[in-house]
């Protein structure tokens, strides 16, 4: 038993070490993503709306790239924006961090839609001036803030209307994990399963 669990552990090491072999190249592109519905929102609410965010932080280049669709919005779009952080992982509300009242460009006045835009975190223009100012003042601490609440699930985007205006749909944006590190994972707990049955 014991050298099936050292052979296990064995396996499993060898696996997440494979994996961190691909960290330093791809770990300067994180890519989150969030579900955005009603119920989600802070307070929660019965929009039967939905959207979807893929949040893509360039680490070396120092951009977000955000693109996102929504549709069935019980109101008009008023804002849409990420706010960070909150106290507590997945749950909570935070002040606004990126440009107010909404991204650059951001369709205003509809209940459906979609937006790709890459901000600039090197410019004070892509930051809400609360937040920089709350986070060292300068853009490189907020950006160094919003990637900490990024990492700790503390972040959030959410599209707000005239129906609800402290927000009709939110979603925590989640760290999406790197493709080739789950296949390197997956292919040391498949090597400990070929020699286990051996």
């Amino acid at each position: 038993m014991k050298s099936t669990q050292k052979l296990f552990k064995t396996a499993l090491a060898a696996g997440f070490l494979a994996a961190s072999c691909l960290l330093p190249a791809s770990a300067q592109i994180l890519t989150y993503d969030a579900n955005l519905d009603g119920p989600s929102e802070g307070p929660p609410n019965g929009s039967p709306a939905t959207g979807f965010a893929e949040v893509t932080y360039n680490v070396s280049l120092h951009t977000l790239r955000v693109n996102l669709s929504f549709s069935g919005l019980t109101g008009t779009t008023t804002a849409s924006h990420i706010h960070a952080a909150t106290t507590v992982a997945g749950t909570g509300t935070a002040g606004v961090a990126t440009t107010t009242p909404y991204f650059a460009g951001f369709p205003i006045g509809v209940t459906s839609g979609t937006y790709d835009n890459t901000l600039d975190l090197t410019q004070s223009s892509s930051w809400n001036p609360s937040y920089m100012s709350a986070n060292g003042g300068t853009p490189g601490s907020a950006e160094s803030a919003l990637a900490s609440a990024l990492a700790s699930d503390k972040a959030y985007l959410n599209i707000h209307s005239t129906t609800f205006g402290g927000g009709e749909i939110r979603g925590f944006l989640v760290l999406v994990p790197e493709p080739g590190a789950l296949t390197l994972l997956g292919l040391g707990l498949g090597a400990f399963v070929v020699r286990r049955r051996k």
